[in-house]
């Protein structure tokens, strides 16, 4: 992923308003990772990653940054919450579960690309099929003269399975059984070999094919997964993804404070907490992860952990994780002028989402600026009074004030609803003003 700092930073502020430093320092990691990639062996060996904290109340952007990180990168990325993993011997998941995902997530990248680039192999191995069963081959016995005539009979047909003019065509084809995959990346290292075992005594059970009559377009997606598997090099496929794991994989680590044990707490020994923290070192630092596709190594996997840390405090997590996480952001709250380029700046948003709900029922919502900023007053104001949830609450907010237009939004077909500043008040005062109305409806 070859993008400048600035690129990056660009990319995230059509999706995430403020939080400049938090934008930069993840702009940052990630050129780094690049740049990393252009030494030579022996100097990337060296170069550790710099895992990242964020620090920020629920609905500030920490989320969205990296849901909006996983759809910009070509590289393995997945989001995981700190609080569904358990020391190893209790039950749940164990935190090698992560890297597990991580390289099945890999694995699909690179899959995907492998098949972009035998696009044509794969259309013409599904055209062959498909013509074989529509002109069967003529018999080796058969003249010189038929032979040619049949070659063009086939070109011909061939155009035309190509422009679908015989989409609607049913034909009998063969069709290979969906192998059986056991992909569950919660199973213990030492079941993997299981796992893998009984995926191939499945896949050596499913060897026969099953015949089906079905049209030609339906033949055409069908065929289509035979040839993937028949044509891509799967030993290639996971050795690239191995690779891409190691040097490129990124976790983020949402709600790491919830595993994180406040001094204040009477349970500053529960092992179910300081347990996966324990457990997340070894991963974090750098350690060999048994995987169905091989082994991982997780030295140059970057992790961005993030939590609002409410109860506990960074300071309240185990020294040697501190450690591993050395550049820490605090994102800051949302004021009423965030709250409304939320509103405004960002690409698809709330409002343009609405709007774009209400048009499939030919009514066209309009939302007037001071409309927008009464909103984005409200939300502000909701926030100081209940709990600070960030820009989530616009969703409650818009959703109060849209109610009786999306229910009776076949009444107002053909019109222009417009959505005034008063409109707002009317809906939303009274419920602001009185803080127990705030904590159930908002």
């Amino acid at each position: 992923m070859n993008m400048s700092p600035q690129e990056i930073v660009d990319y995230l502020d059509n999706y995430v308003i403020s939080q400049d430093k938090a934008k930069r320092t993840i702009a940052l990691a990630l050129r780094t990772r690049y740049r990393r990639m252009q030494l030579d062996t022996e100097m990337q060996n060296e170069v550790m990653p710099k895992n990242i904290l964020m620090i920020g109340s629920t609905g500030v952007g920490k989320t969205e940054i990296s849901r909006r990180l996983a759809k910009m990168m070509k590289v393995p990325f997945i989001k995981v919450e700190a609080s569904k993993y358990t020391e190893v011997g209790f039950v749940g998941r164990d935190v090698e579960s992560m890297i597990r995902d991580l390289i099945l997530t890999a694995m699909d990248i690179v899959k995907k690309e492998f098949e972009e680039n035998a696009v044509e192999q794969i259309e013409k191995y599904v055209l062959e099929r498909i013509v074989d069963k529509l002109l069967p081959p003529l018999p080796s016995s058969a003249t010189t003269e038929k032979k040619e005539e049949y070659q063009k009979s086939r070109q011909r047909m061939m155009a035309r399975v190509q422009a679908g003019d015989m989409d609607e065509r049913r034909i009998e084809i063969e069709i290979a059984k969906i192998n059986v995959e056991f992909n569950d990346s919660n199973l213990p290292p030492e079941m993997v070999k299981v796992q893998d075992s009984l995926s191939q005594m499945f896949t050596s059970m499913n060897t026969n094919s099953t015949k089906k009559e079905i049209t030609v377009k339906e033949a055409k997606e069908s065929l289509k997964h035979e040839a993937i598997d028949k044509l891509l090099d799967q030993e290639a496929i996971r050795v690239e993804a191995l690779r891409r794991t190691e040097d490129g994989g990124i976790i983020f680590l949402d709600e790491i404070d919830k595993i994180a044990v406040s001094s204040k707490s009477e349970g500053r020994n529960d092992p179910s907490k300081e347990g996966v923290q324990r457990d997340l070192l070894p991963i974090v630092e750098g350690s060999s992860v048994t995987t169905k596709f091989g082994i991982v190594n997780t030295d140059h996997i970057l992790f961005i952990a993030a939590g609002a840390f409410h109860v506990s405090k960074p300071s309240d997590l185990i020294p040697e994780l501190q450690g591993r996480f050395p550049l820490r952001v605090e994102l800051e709250s949302l004021d009423e002028e965030a709250m409304y380029q939320i509103l405004t700046k960002t690409k698809n948003s709330l409002l343009k989402q609405y709007i774009a709900l209400l048009s499939v029922e030919d009514v066209t919502l309009v939302f007037e600026d001071a409309s927008i900023r009464t909103i984005a007053k409200l939300a502000h104001k909701a926030n100081e009074k209940t709990e600070d949830i960030g820009a989530r609450r616009l969703h409650t907010i818009i959703e109060n004030v849209l109610e009786e237009i999306s229910f009776d939004a076949q009444s107002y077909a053909g019109q222009i609803y417009s959505i005034s500043s008063e409109m707002v008040h009317d809906k939303l005062d009274l419920v602001v003003e009185d803080e127990d109305l705030s904590r159930y409806i908002l």
